[in-house]
């Protein structure tokens, strides 16, 4: 399969400055990662592709020479010995850690422990809730820092340089035409060795524990808003920072209202006789009640705006609106004398007169006959 163009596969014009190149890189880089992609191996490809369209793009020599004859460049040796992909140029390794370091665990790409993992917590809420606000405790399985050796796993509070990676915490080693680089398997990319470890975390200065707090949720929450705790997730290992811990709010479906962003619908029955002779009907809202008039002759599925009545959600700077469909209710468990009564109002509708009282069912039986007639010729 022939190679794809450099350019296209970073996405950027050909005239791209060097810090357009590492933008682009970086957003493919992140895209691709295969820690981001396990076992994905169209995603790995795809990685690599972007590593070596960098590692020939970002040096000046080896773009002059792509520019002039393309992939050939490199692959019939016209760039000399050190001119194909994979040599020289830039220190990947720093472009690593720039783009990895927070992402996939923070702060160890550069020599030094990482910070420890986010934590994420799914808080349930009442519309009630979620629209004034509340405050709520939570438990949390978490791992926090041990305090008998403060973070740091040894016994002493002694570490040792790492005699394998020399306190970098990560080791490169070559595969193929890449570098790449990994945690250090001997000190767990920790850069530091303990001789003594602690009794009461084996060494790991972490300890599982339940951790419980408080929350405060603004009002005018949706379901999907994240709220973040800073420092509240996961101890960082050898006393690295700690993590943060993301609460992701979620409103429980509500018996009467129905949210779609800052604005609420609700449907309002009423009775045949209210549609039709008109009447004012008392409906409720997240303050209180409220009062819609019906005209006569009201249709079902007919919408009343309350204006205001909605929800203020955290990004708008007034409250949305209550919309109230009203739903003609057909009556049931009638009694005799209501029997007789509709059959006296049923025995009005003759005729014509039928069709003037009413329209959307004349409208009706008029285009079923035109769809008969049209079937029949």
């Amino acid at each position: 399969m022939s190679k794809r163009d450099y350019y296209e596969v970073l996405g950027v014009a050909r005239d791209a400055s060097e810090e357009d190149l590492k933008k682009a890189y970086r957003r493919c880089a992140m895209k691709y990662h295969p820690d981001r992609n396990p076992g994905d191996h169209e995603a790995e490809v795809r990685f690599k592709e972007c590593k070596e369209a960098y590692e020939v793009l970002s040096d000046g020599g080896k773009r002059r020479l792509y520019d002039q004859h393309g992939h050939a460049a490199f692959e019939h040796g016209m760039g000399g010995g050190n001119a194909g992909p994979g040599f020289g140029g830039a220190d990947m390794g720093d472009i690593f850690g720039d783009i990895f370091g927070n992402i996939f665990g923070g702060g160890g790409g550069r020599g030094g422990p990482r910070r420890g993992a986010d934590v994420g917590y799914v808080m349930e809420l009442d519309l009630e809730e979620a629209v004034s606000g509340v405050e709520k405790r939570i438990e949390i399985p978490t791992l926090a820092e041990c305090g008998d050796c403060d973070g740091t796993g040894s016994e002493d509070r002694k570490l040792e340089t790492c005699s394998t990676c020399h306190g970098r915490g990560q080791v490169r080693f070559q595969r193929g035409i890449f570098s790449m680089q990994q945690p250090c398997p001997h000190c767990h990319g920790r850069g530091k060795t303990i001789a003594n470890p602690c009794k009461t975390c084996h060494g790991n200065g972490r300890i599982e524990e339940e951790k419980v707090l408080s929350v405060k949720i603004p009002a005018g929450v949706d379901s999907g808003d994240r709220i973040r705790l800073a420092g509240e997730g996961e101890a960082g290992p050898a006393g690295a920072p700690a993590g943060d811990l993301y609460v992701e709010v979620r409103v429980r479906p509500h018996d009467i209202f129905e949210r779609d962003g800052d604005d609420l619908h609700c449907e309002v029955p009423i009775r045949i006789s209210q549609a039709a002779l008109g009447d004012t009907v008392r409906v409720p809202t997240l303050g209180g009640e409220a009062e819609i008039r019906i005209p006569a002759e009201t249709q079902t599925g007919k919408v009343f705006r309350l204006r205001d009545k909605g929800v203020k959600s955290v990004r708008s700077r007034a409250p949305g609106d209550l919309y109230c469909k009203v739903v003609v209710e057909t009556p049931v468990n009638l009694t005799q004398e209501q029997r007789d009564l509709l059959d006296k109002f049923e025995a009005t509708f003759t005729g014509e007169n039928a069709r003037r009282h009413s329209p959307r069912s004349s409208t009706f039986l008029d285009g079923v006959k035109g769809f008969w007639d049209r079937m029949v010729s």
